[in-house]
C-alpha cells in the first residue's frame, strides 16, 4: 500500500517520507479499512517536528484522524461488515467510562491514517454519519471528540441559554462552535483575523473578538455578556491564555483545557477561578462511546464539519505547511 511515515528521530518536515508498505491483514477481532481521507491536527505538526511528548522511536505512519470503508473483517468481528463507512477512534482502545490507563493513540505510538489501509480492533472503530463525506468524517476522531467531551461529557454539560467562548478558529474550536450552537448555546469566538471571524459567524457564532485589536479580550467578553462572563471556555491557548480565561468565566463556569498554542510556561494565578467557584477541566480527546454519541448529535442536527482545504495524497507535505501557517478555518484534509 502507499503510505507516508515519519522517520525515527524526525525534527522537521524532511522527516515525512513517502513509502510503500505491505497491506495489513486484520486479526480475529479487527477490521481492515480502506482509508479515503485523513485530517491534520496541531499534534501532527508537533510529531513531525520532534516536539511532541512521545518521541518517534521508529518509522511511524502519522495522523490520528481518518475515514474510509471496511474491506475485510476478522473471523470474530461482530460490529461491522464489509462496505460499512467508518472511522478509527483516536485511542486504541478506550471503549467507555473513565480511562483506566493511558491508551495508545493513532499516529504515535501506533501507526496512523496517512496510508491506504489500516487494521483496527472493532472496539476502536465507529460508523460515520451517513450525511457526511469521507473528508468531513475524517475531521472528527480527535478534534470532534475533544470538542464533544469538553462541552457535553466533562463537568457540567452545555445547556440551552449558556454562553460558550471558543478560542481560535481551528478544528476543535469550530467543531465546538457547531456542537454548542446545536445545544442551544450562544457562542463567542476569538481570532487574530477579521476574515476568520466572518467565517465563524457564518458557521453560527453570535460574536467575534479580534485579539490583535483587543488584546485584553476578556474585557470584550465581559462587555458582550453584560459583565456576567461565559459558562464554558474552549481553552486551546494553555498557560499563555489561562489568566484571561479565568477573568472571562462566569460564576460556576468551566474552562476546558485542551491545548497550549499560546505557550506552556507562563505563570497563571487560579485565585480568580477559585473565587468564582469555577472549574478547570483537562480534556484528553475521548472514548469510542463519546465518538458514537457525538455522531448521533451530528446526524440529528445535520452538522457539517468545516473543511478548509483538501490536499491530494501526493501533496501531504503541503498540508503540513498549511497547518504550520495557521491560514485556515476548521480542518485541513488529505484525500487518499
Amino acid at each position: 500500500m502507499k503510505a507516508y511515515h515519519v522517520k525515527s528521530g524526525a525534527a522537521g518536515l524532511d522527516g515525512l517520507v513517502r513509502t510503500e508498505r505491505p497491506d495489513p491483514l486484520p486479526g480475529p477481532r479487527e477490521v481492515l479499512i480502506r482509508l479515503r481521507a485523513a485530517s491534520l491536527n496541531y499534534r501532527d505538526h508537533m510529531i513531525v517536528t520532534g516536539h511532541y511528548f512521545t518521541p518517534v522511536t521508529r518509522d511511524t505512519i502519522p495522523l490520528s484522524d481518518g475515514a474510509g470503508e471496511v474491506v475485510a473483517t476478522g473471523a470474530q468481528v461482530t460490529r461491522f461488515r464489509t462496505g460499512d463507512r467508518v472511522a478509527g477512534a483516536f485511542f486504541q482502545v478506550w471503549l467507555d467510562g473513565p480511562p483506566s490507563r493511558r491508551h495508545p493513540a493513532l499516529g504515535v505510538p501506533l501507526d496512523g491514517t496517512l496510508a491506504e489501509y489500516i487494521a483496527l480492533h472493532e472496539d476502536g472503530v465507529v460508523a460515520i454519519p451517513s450525511s457526511l463525506s469521507f473528508a468531513e468524517a475524517a475531521t472528527l476522531p480527535c478534534a470532534g471528540v475533544t470538542a464533544w467531551n469538553a462541552l457535553m461529557e466533562a463537568g457540567r454539560p452545555v445547556k440551552p441559554g449558556d454562553m460558550v467562548l471558543c478560542l481560535g478558529t481551528g478544528g476543535v474550536s469550530m467543531l465546538a462552535l457547531q456542537l454548542a450552537k446545536a445545544g442551544g448555546a450562544t457562542v463567542i469566538v476569538t481570532s487574530s483575523s477579521d476574515g476568520k471571524i466572518e467565517r465563524a459567524l457564518k458557521l453560527g457564532a453570535s460574536f467575534g473578538i479580534n485579539y490583535k485589536t483587543h488584546p485584553d479580550w476578556e474585557k470584550e467578553v465581559a462587555r458582550l455578556t453584560a459583565g456576567r462572563g461565559v459558562d464554558h471556555i474552549i481553552e486551546i491557548g494553555g498557560a499563555g491564555t489561562l489568566d484571561r480565561s479565568y477573568q472571562a468565566i462566569a460564576f460556576g463556569g468551566k474552562v476546558a483545557l485542551i491545548g497550549f498554542l499560546a505557550g506552556m510556561t507562563n505563570p497563571n494565578n487560579p485565585a480568580t477561578l477559585m473565587m468564582k467557584g469555577g472549574s478547570l477541566q483537562g480534556i484528553g480527546v475521548g472514548s469510542t462511546a463519546m465518538f458514537e454519541a457525538m455522531n448521533r448529535a451530528i446526524e440529528t442536527n445535520r452538522i457539517k464539519p468545516p473543511v478548509d482545504r483538501v490536499f491530494p495524497f501526493e501533496q501531504a507535505a503541503d498540508a503540513f505547511r498549511a497547518l504550520e501557517s495557521g491560514d485556515f478555518v476548521g480542518k485541513l484534509v488529505i484525500a487518499i
